[in-house]
């Protein structure tokens, strides 16, 4: 398994542990970003400078906690990826809106209609160029673990 949906069978789809798992670690980092923001609130931060500072330190939490709980790579090099990824999601999801706008829907069911398509692509782009295996022999790239027994049996 890649680490995407797969269809198992007639309409069935099984889903990669790391992709439920990331879904998991977007609820924790979600709460995360959210308890920055009221701390700063708290503190009497104006909210667009709370925005900010929750969101800067949000990122920074998101590259750690998806690169050691999903995918298993603690590599502080990667952070630029991260970064290009991120950014491409967001300016994804924000063009997205804006398509889905022009059809006269609000942005907040636009939003919500697009919250797991989004998580998807952010997982498989974070899969892909941020967080891949790479083996000994630089021609080759190994896919990374899908489970504990997967892991230990990699070269």
């Amino acid at each position: 398994m890649n680490g995407v949906p797969q269809r198992t069978g007639v309409g069935r789809i099984r889903l990669d542990s790391r992709f439920i798992k990331f879904l998991f670690v977007g609820g924790l980092n979600t709460l995360f970003g959210y308890g920055a923001f009221a701390f700063f609130l708290s503190l009497h931060v104006h909210y667009s400078l709370a925005a900010l500072l929750s969101t800067l330190l949000g990122i920074l939490f998101n590259f750690k906690t998806y690169g050691t709980l999903v995918f298993r790579n603690s590599d502080n090099r990667l952070l630029f990826k991260f970064l290009g990824v991120y950014g491409t999601t967001y300016l994804l999801a924000v063009s997205s809106i804006a398509v889905l706008k022009s059809f006269q829907m609000s942005a907040f069911i636009a939003g919500a209609i697009l919250a797991v398509p989004m998580a998807l692509i952010s997982f498989l782009l974070n899969r892909r160029f941020v967080f891949k295996r790479i083996s000994q022999d630089p021609g080759r790239t190994i896919p990374p673990a899908t489970d504990d027994r997967e892991a230990r049996s990699m070269p």
